[in-house]
């Protein structure tokens, strides 16, 4: 990796620790906290690509794992990956590089309406598809229980969805990053 490289992903690592500063939400039912992190993991994939948006997460889940304090209230450790967020978590690489993977290849066709669309695919259906069952696993409840306890994450995560694609736009008009494949 270039310097350049290493600067873009160390700075959507501070991004998204940035993010945990808003206080989190956290829903009775499966104990999993709505915070604006998961827009830091649409905004890796969309503005550095699938590669650097991933790698950024990634780093930002191991400065977590060996206890650095960056999850909304101050958590960190590696103790945060066995709760119900942990599936999320986890969820959080794959779908920075979902993310960036679509909009490397739709990057000549990229729009507004496009770049919403790969967040809503990436950072909604394929982070819920990872994170849910580990919900239900952890809380030891049906899929279906679980699945209706996230629904009040939906308002939320689609608002994400709308910013980061207006940055991913703005990003691509004013200093565009990704190489398009």
């Amino acid at each position: 990796m270039k310097t350049h490289d290493l600067t873009l992903t160390a700075m959507l690592v501070a991004i998204t620790a940035a993010l945990g500063v808003f206080p989190p939400i956290t829903l009775p039912l499966i104990g999993v906290r709505i915070t604006a992190q998961s827009l830091g993991v649409m905004l890796a994939g969309g503005t550095l690509g699938a590669f650097r948006g991933s790698l950024s997460i990634l780093i930002f889940l191991i400065f977590i794992a060996i206890g650095f304090p960056l999850l909304p209230g101050g958590r960190g450790g590696f103790h945060v990956f066995l709760g119900p967020s942990g599936g999320f978590f986890i969820g959080w690489v794959f779908s920075a590089f979902a993310i960036g993977y679509m909009t490397e290849r739709l990057w000549h066709r990229l729009n507004y309406t496009i770049s919403f669309g790969i967040c809503i695919a990436g950072g909604i259906v394929l982070m819920y598809s990872i994170g849910i069952p580990w919900v239900a696993f952890i809380n030891k409840i049906s899929l279906k229980v679980a699945l209706i306890g996230c629904l009040p994450f939906l308002p939320g995560d689609v608002f994400k969805a709308l910013v980061a694609a207006k940055v991913i736009m703005i990003v691509k008009r004013f200093y565009p990053i990704i190489e398009p494949k």
